[in-house]
């Protein structure tokens, strides 16, 4: 691809004036074209716009072109520099190259840079104790350290950050202004004279605020078994010994968080980065790369199956009952040092109330967290919003986000259309992530939470304005959930906007579309028909009832519901979620079974089922995993969404690395679903499984087995029949239940066998952290 360029000749002296967007600010460009003019010979300036960078440069017409090419074959790793203009202009008189101060004015394209890892060279100063910076927290580079959780406002200055209190020192200031430095305009730069600084706490009262002995108070009691809430760039973890069962017991207790996995944070030594994560679980050489990318984000691994040392080995209660382990790798240089100095493996889990955004305040930890953290590792560098730590899973084998946050987001795509008008999507209920969207571009916001508490609404509320201050981009329609018990659709119907309502399972199935269609080269406005299976928890459909076992071929704006499962109704609604015994009662009592595993006995519970109150009605494949685990007794209580889908998953994992068992199949290895249309639409029948699941003679590791391939099966038999209806030969996937690595490999596999085309998405997460973005889909094509 010719990146420069505009094709009038260069003559024997000549100036251009070149403008560039995308990823340049906040990734140390300025001082990659300095020296790169500086290289060539070249005079001229370079600057920050709000959004842009401008380049007049002059000199030789052959140093000129090398110049040109060299921005974009030998940019800076992180960044993504786009060719807006380059154009000849009218020759100066310079006699250097020289950066100038940044213009505020003007209306460009945006890009807003995510938070940085700590880079290599800032590691080796960082561990030199000849160096000025040796052991300091919060040392970084124009290569690294936070963007994202510390601009104010654009353009990317120092101040236009929250350093902007601490005045540079002579030394940091003389580095800044020096071409020839790699701190040479990285905003964040400080040291131990001059920056941000630790202290530490105890019951609200400080112990110390020096950055060495606080590093030691803090490891001193995590030796102890004490749980510490320690800041970081997007927000506070609240961190312990992994391998100290007491205290993770402590730490679980008292958030409390009984049962859901818990992230742990491993050591990098120099010289071997993986020699302590290797005694803890199984990394592949491709794990261990994405591990070390700079997003850093926690990564589902396998456990390790042979435990090398006894002492150390981590602790069950990290991930009970669970063959995977969320690790991830330090990313500021307060972690390096932190678990440099532990020696081991740390617990790190999101510092907040469960299901809440990560807590980003000092006091708001302190207050709102002492039940949980027995002390606290501050810092006085203040944190600009929210960034909860990303999360990724192999599946399929490929990395695919679960959840997108700090490293990873705000996440910037390019719409395949151009919009009319600056639109918000606001979301769902879970897993809330929010969307503005204007011409053809589209920013995703950071995972912000479950949207029942005030403080997620609060932060809810605070990202919105945010986005459209960062982006000077100002909404003109809101784009929300057709459920209107959803908390985004009550807020959405409080602004003085015009609101568009997109149906969840619709919103699933056109976030999944644009994956498909962008990274196929398809031409989108010639709407390739794609099957998309939609399997969730639940989501309000077009009948007014709760989806969530929906498959549709079409396009977005679109969509024909060609598939469905079997309804059945839901004793208690939404308590279901955290009570999977409910679903299991539901499914017995639909086909006329008992079901006498109910924890509460309430004689009035199985009347009110039958005249249908309090028992919506929903069609949720979420629900019938939640139902399976409960029949077999794997999980009949949960303490979190998915618990018994995760366990239940986890008893089967072995075959998904057992390709021979899926072929050759035959009766027993699955049950059949049955298909039958009514009033043009197919219906699934469930029962089969209710019976199977009940069958004592059948191991529980056997009837998970069984469930996951039965529902594989039963996705290839659906794939099939629309098949031979529409002609449709492509697969996709949204929706919850494709986190389920068991049950999409084999789907996948048994529809590639079958000829099938099936593309799996791989930067928007299925579950609902993409529905923003899918009501931004269907919205636009709905409004053409």
């Amino acid at each position: 691809m010719d990146t420069c360029l505009n094709k009038q000749p260069y003559t024997e002296q000549s100036a251009r004036q070149i403008v560039l967007s995308g990823q340049v600010q906040g990734v140390g460009f300025r001082p990659f074209i300095y020296r790169l003019a500086i290289q060539h010979n070249l005079c001229g300036w370079v600057r920050n716009c709000v959004g842009i960078v401008e380049i007049h440069v002059q000199g030789q017409s052959d140093s000129i072109k090398k110049f040109l090419s060299d921005i974009f074959d030998n940019k800076p790793p992180i960044a993504s520099p786009v060719l807006e203009s380059d154009s000849a202009t009218a020759v100066e008189e310079f006699d250097t190259f020289t950066i100038l101060e940044s213009q505020r004015q003007g209306k460009s394209p945006i890009s807003v840079p995510s938070d940085l890892f700590c880079c290599d060279d800032c590691l080796t100063e960082l561990n030199d104790p000849a160096d000025r910076r040796y052991h300091y927290p919060f040392i970084n580079c124009t290569q690294c350290g936070p963007r994202f959780t510390l601009i104010n406002k654009l353009p990317y200055d120092r101040a236009n950050t929250t350093m902007a209190a601490f005045d540079l020192c002579p030394q940091c200031l003389a580095e800044y202004e020096d071409p020839s430095n790699r701190r040479f305009h990285a905003e964040p730069v400080a040291c131990p004279e001059c920056g941000p600084s630790l202290s530490f706490h105890k019951k609200e009262i400080c112990i110390v605020d020096n950055n060495a002995a606080a590093i030691k108070h803090a490891v001193a009691a995590l030796h102890k078994g004490e749980v510490v809430a320690v800041k970081g760039i997007g927000g506070y973890h609240l961190m312990c010994d992994a391998c100290d069962t007491q205290a993770v017991i402590r730490l679980r207790t008292n958030k409390p968080r009984p049962h859901k996995p818990l992230a742990i944070l491993f050591p990098v030594p120099v010289n071997n980065p993986f020699e302590i994560a290797d005694r803890h679980v199984t990394l592949s050489e491709d794990n261990k790369k994405f591990l070390l990318q700079p997003g850093r984000a926690i990564f589902l691994v396998e456990k390790s199956k042979e435990k090398h040392i006894k002492q150390s080995a981590l602790s069950e209660q990290i991930a009970p009952g669970l063959n995977e382990v969320g690790i991830m790798l330090p990313y500021s240089p307060l972690h390096h040092l932190l678990l440099n100095e532990f020696d081991g493996p740390l617990v790190a889990t999101s510092a907040n109330i469960s299901g809440e955004p990560v807590l980003i305040q000092n006091q708001d930890v302190e207050k709102r967290l002492s039940h949980v953290a027995d002390a606290y590792l501050h810092h006085n560098r203040p944190i600009a919003r929210p960034a909860d730590d990303p999360v990724y899973r192999t599946i399929a084998g490929k990395v695919r986000p679960i959840r997108t946050g700090r490293g990873s987001a705000p996440i910037e795509l390019t719409l395949p259309f151009k919009l009319q008008q600056p639109i918000l999507a606001v979301g769902a209920q879970m897993k809330n992530v929010i969307v503005l969207a204007w011409e053809n571009r589209a920013v995703i916001s950071p995972h912000i939470g479950e949207m029942d508490s005030l403080r997620s609404l609060q932060v809810f509320e605070e990202s919105i304005t945010d986005l459209q201050k960062l982006y000077d981009v100002k909404a003109e329609l809101i784009v929300c959930d057709a459920h209107p018990g959803y908390s985004t659709t009550g807020w959405s119907n409080n602004q003085k906007l015009p609101i568009y309502s997109v149906y969840h399972h619709h919103a699933h199935a056109s976030s999944a579309y644009y994956e498909y269609a962008c990274r196929h080269e398809a031409n989108t406005s010639k709407h390739a028909p794609l099957i998309v299976f939609t399997w969730d928890g639940v989501g309000y459909g077009d009948d007014e009832t709760l989806w969530g076992g929906e498959t549709f071929v079409g396009f977005p704006g679109e969509w024909l519901h060609a598939v469905s499962m079997r309804p059945f109704n839901l004793p208690g609604g939404d308590k279901a979620g955290r009570q999977p015994w409910r679903s299991a009662a539901a499914l017995c009592w639909q086909v006329g079974l008992g079901y006498e595993e109910i924890p509460e006995k309430d004689p009035l519970l199985f009347q009110s089922w039958q005249a249908r109150i309090n028992a919506p009605q929903t069609t949720s494949v979420g629900r019938l995993f939640d139902a399976a685990a409960a029949l077999t007794g794997v999980c009949v209580n949960a303490s979190f969404e998915g618990q018994g889908p995760m366990l239940f998953e986890s008893l089967c994992e072995d075959l998904c690395d057992l390709p021979e068992k899926v072929s050759g199949k035959t009766n027993k290895d699955y049950v059949g679903l049955p298909l039958e249309k009514t009033d043009g639409l197919w219906l699934a029948d469930w029962q089969a499984l209710v019976s199977e699941m009940l069958n004592k003679k059948l191991t529980v590791v056997e009837r998970a087995t069984l469930f996951h391939r039965s529902l594989a099966e039963h996705i290839l038999q659906q794939a099939r029949v629309i098949r031979s209806e529409h002609g449709v030969d492509t697969v996709s996937f949204s929706g919850g239940v494709f986190q389920n690595r068991v049950l999409t490999e084999l789907a996948i596999k048994l529809l590639a066998d079958d000829g099938f085309d099936v593309f799996m998405p791989e930067l928007i997460p299925v579950n609902d952290a993409g529905i923003s973005f899918g009501q931004v889909m269907e919205y636009a094509y709905k409004d053409k």
